[in-house]
């Protein structure tokens, strides 16, 4: 017997999560499929060694890169997707963002939408994910049509010293936004929040609940009030079927516990993430559409992009007693530098405080030329940790793909010369804050090695826009080729920035699930 809802939703990640507790108020039957459970709370998840280097948490899935080395994607099978190990900075893109911006390697396309039909859903992203910031300190901030809902989080005293002196610099820090369910007076948390500032946040899957993640502030709340939704955990969505015509799905194919079961609705909503939608539509292939579901552009599973960042860990004479670091962020080079560079350079923001065990898992051979006799906690201790965030262009022949049973990612890397400049940004305003740091890459980060394995931040495989010969999906996010098939996910990013996707993901979904709300009602 096959069940049938009204909506669908496939994905719990913070696109997936906001769907369907957007939709949940309507009273429609609704159903939300996780391929994975929920993530075990126990000590083991603020702990470096299990969360980084043996990558406990980490999808176990091999994957291959266009050589035909395997990898292991930095993917997370959880309520709340990779949203329970994401370091949860909320920052929307900039207003230039959306239209078309020319860098030194070629140009990031204007959006079909510009940043007015995404503000409401901003400002209600912000909201629902409990964002912490203060408008008026970030130079390229968008437009807003009010405050953050919650006060920034303040600085301890040597990142505070650190602001002080980028500013008296020249410079313009702010706050970084973050999602996160603290509450501060003067300072200081208080004995109820739910948050208590430690050193395990930015990667780390939190023990308390206290990062607003999809989980926390999504699910958990749309399930308990609202008995019309229903979750499916450790379901994987084999293959999505569609009718004779080809214009609507008709099946959900779904193997749980080794067992298969088939699921219908009215509209079916992808929110898989970017790179394993697109393997979905494309495994998904049928008569009617041979080269995979909503294809006949031949651009499902291309234009993945994924930002090209790095990590540097600052190392320090003095050392840094800073609990919570990641607070503060520079976005003064981020669509120019103001010497002999007219193009973007990125943003630059921190990272949470460095742990031994992170080090130690990553440690290369010139660090110890370098360092021979100091410990790895004492490195630690003396570090100060930045994450440097530069735009990655879309560019077709980056992609994912299946050859035969497996998932191939292609990926050849842009021009890097932008983000080198920010780098050296980064060491030449740390030399005039008077740190004089030895700067150290760290390539192993949320479990991976960043150049390829690292996935937190990707996009573009099934861009939206208004022709269906070059487009995926219409304005509205739903398959040009499909009457019931929407993406929610970062998967119709035409460009990614140089910020954090994830705000612009949920606002999105907010607005997708209001067109399809509007189709329900």
């Amino acid at each position: 017997m096959t069940d049938h809802f009204d909506v669908i939703v496939i994905g719990s990640g913070p696109g997936g999560a906001s769907v369907a507790q957007r939709l949940a108020p309507t009273g429609k039957r609704i159903l939300l499929i996780e391929r994975g459970g929920y993530l075990p709370r126990s000590r083991a998840n603020w702990d470096a060694q299990a969360v980084f280097v043996d990558a406990a948490y980490q999808a176990n899935d091999i994957w291959y890169d266009k050589d035909g080395k395997s990898f292991r994607p930095g993917l997370h099978y959880y309520v709340g997707g990779n949203s329970k190990v994401y370091g949860a900075a909320l920052l929307r893109m900039r207003e230039r963002d959306f239209g078309e911006l020319r860098h030194k390697d070629g140009i990031s396309p204007a959006w079909p939408l510009g940043y007015e039909a995404f503000e409401p859903y901003y400002a209600e992203a912000e909201r629902l994910f409990h964002v912490h910031g203060q408008r008026g300190e970030d130079p390229t901030e968008p437009p807003s049509s009010g405050p953050f809902p919650y006060p920034p989080v303040s600085h301890e005293p040597r990142i505070q010293a650190l602001h002080d002196a980028l500013a008296a610099g020249g410079l313009r820090p702010f706050h970084l936004p973050l999602g996160i369910l603290l509450h501060e007076e003067d300072g200081k948390v208080t004995p109820t929040s739910t948050c208590i500032r430690c050193d395990a946040f930015d990667g780390f899957p939190c023990l308390l609940n206290g990062k607003a993640d999809a989980q926390v502030v999504c699910v958990d709340p749309a399930l308990k009030a609202h008995p019309n939704l229903m979750l499916l955990t450790n379901a994987y969505v084999s293959r999505l079927g569609t009718h004779a015509t080809g214009r609507k799905i008709n099946d959900v194919a779904v193997t749980r516990y080794g067992e298969k079961e088939h699921y219908t609705a009215d509209i079916v909503v992808v929110a898989c993430g970017a790179l394993s939608s697109a393997l979905l539509l494309l495994r998904s292939a049928n008569d009617k559409h041979p080269d995979g579901l909503a294809n006949g552009s031949g651009q499902v599973g291309r234009n993945y992009m994924r930002h090209n960042q790095s990590v540097l860990m600052a190392l320090m004479l003095e050392p840094n007693e800073t609990i919570f670091q990641k607070t503060l962020a520079v976005s003064d080079f981020y669509f120019e530098s103001e010497d002999d560079w007219g193009y973007p350079l990125g943003l630059i923001q921190m990272c949470a405080t460095s742990h031994g065990a992170q080090i130690r898992g990553e440690v290369l051979p010139q660090w110890l030329e370098w360092l021979p006799k100091m410990p790895f906690d004492e490195m630690a201790r003396h570090s100060m940790d930045f994450w440097l965030s530069s735009e990655d262009l879309p560019r077709p022949e980056n992609r994912i793909r299946y050859d035969g049973e497996r998932v191939v990612l292609d990926l050849a890397d842009g021009d890097q010369e932008a983000h080198r400049r920010l780098r050296q940004k980064l060491k030449q305003i740390l030399g005039k804050a008077g740190a004089h740091p030895l700067l150290l890459e760290r390539k192993l980060y949320l479990s991976q090695d960043i150049p390829i394995a690292g996935t937190a931040h990707q996009a573009g495989t099934a861009r939206f826009g208004t022709d269906p010969a070059v487009s995926v999906l219409d304005v509205d996010c739903k398959a040009h080729e499909l009457d019931n098939l929407y993406l929610a996910d970062a998967s119709f990013f035409p460009s990614i920035a140089a910020v954090n996707p994830t705000l612009t993901i949920i606002a999105n979904a907010l607005r997708v699930a209001d067109r399809i709300k509007e189709r329900l009602l």
